[in-house]
C-alpha cells in the first residue's frame, strides 16, 4: 500500500536549520522513498512498510541527538498536488 506522510519537524536547539537539512538528507537516500521539500513540511511518499521502517529508525536517531518535536500526518495512497480537483490547484 502507497502512503504520503507529511512531517514537520521542530528542532528545540541554535542549530535548526542543519537539524532539519540532515533529517531529510537521511530520508532522501532510502531508495524506494520520494521526498517532496517546502518551506513548512516535508511529504515523503512510498510503499508503507519501506517508509515507515525508514521513518521510524530515523525519528529515533534525532531523539536521541537532539531536543525536537517530530509531527506525522500519514494517509493511505499518493496524495500530491496533481492529485487535486482542478478548482483546488
Amino acid at each position: 500500500m502507497q502512503v504520503t506522510v507529511e512531517i514537520s519537524l521542530y528542532p528545540l536547539t541554535e542549530n535548526f536549520e542543519q537539524v532539519v537539512i540532515d533529517y531529510i538528507t537521511l530520508i532522501k537516500k532510502t531508495p524506494g522513498i520520494r521526498v517532496e521539500v517546502n518551506g513548512l513540511s516535508t511529504q515523503v511518499f512510498g510503499e508503507y512498510e519501506l517508509v515507515m521502517k525508514t521513518l521510524n529508525a530515523i525519528n529515533k536517531s534525532t531523539f536521541e541527538a537532539h531536543k525536537c518535536v517530530i509531527m506525522m500526518k500519514i494517509a493511505a495512497g499518493e496524495k500530491t498536488v496533481e492529485g487535486l480537483p482542478e478548482v483546488l490547484k
